[in-house]
């Protein structure tokens, strides 16, 4: 899914408040990568990004809308789902952008998920681009109905990619064990496996 870490977009080239935008987002990242939440501050920000701190007070207003608007600008990234010709090949390599994400060095995705407990605006925002992200993968099941490889097209997509990509954050984030190189794949195959057994075939009432 979309690295968070990367440079928001400027939708207005050239113009003043999108460039004013990209160098405080950019400080963000930088500061709560290199000092996790407890160092990041307004103040901080506006040094590191060149910008006077009144600007940065009056449009984010505090810690939280910092944060919350690093998480907005993820997902104006125009990041689009792997297409491999399989539902496994599809959630392998999902699942190695994930894996690469939490294993860098500074991991800024990790840094940004421990934010959020720190920030319920940071945290609905977090939400929304997780909500949004898994919404736009539902593609990868929908391709793999269509192609027969699993049973029913009534398959509940968002339980099939949770229970793809939950390991990785499960292994790497919660036991922060090191990372396997195998995982991915691995944890993309068991779910292929219990979506073409069903598991996640959902009843429909309609008689479709």
């Amino acid at each position: 899914m979309t690295d968070p870490s990367a440079p928001a977009p400027d939708r207005r080239p050239g113009g003043r408040t999108a460039r004013v935008r990209a160098r405080v987002l950019d400080a963000v990242r930088a500061e709560l990568t290199e000092g996790g939440h407890e160092g990041l501050t307004m103040e901080g920000v506006a040094t590191r990004a060149g910008v006077h701190r009144t600007t940065v007070y009056r449009r984010w207003r505090d810690v939280g809308g910092l944060l919350a608007d690093v998480i907005d600008a993820a997902g104006e990234i125009d990041w689009q789902p792997p297409d491999t010709g399989s539902l496994h090949g599809d959630l392998t390599a999902l699942n190695e952008e994930i894996q690469e994400s939490l294993v860098v060095q500074p991991s800024f995705a990790v840094a940004l998920m421990a934010a959020s407990f720190h920030s319920e605006q940071a945290a609905r925002a977090q939400t929304k681009l997780w909500a949004d992200r898994y919404a736009q993968c539902e593609v990868l099941v929908r391709r793999a109905a269509e192609r027969g490889e699993l049973p029913s097209r009534h398959t509940d997509a968002r339980s099939l990619l949770i229970a793809a990509t939950a390991p990785l954050y499960h292994q790497l984030v919660l036991l922060r064990t090191e990372p396997d190189p195998l995982l991915p794949e691995r944890a993309a195959g068991a779910a292929v496996s219990a979506a073409a057994a069903g598991a996640f075939s959902v009843r429909r009432d309609d008689g479709a």
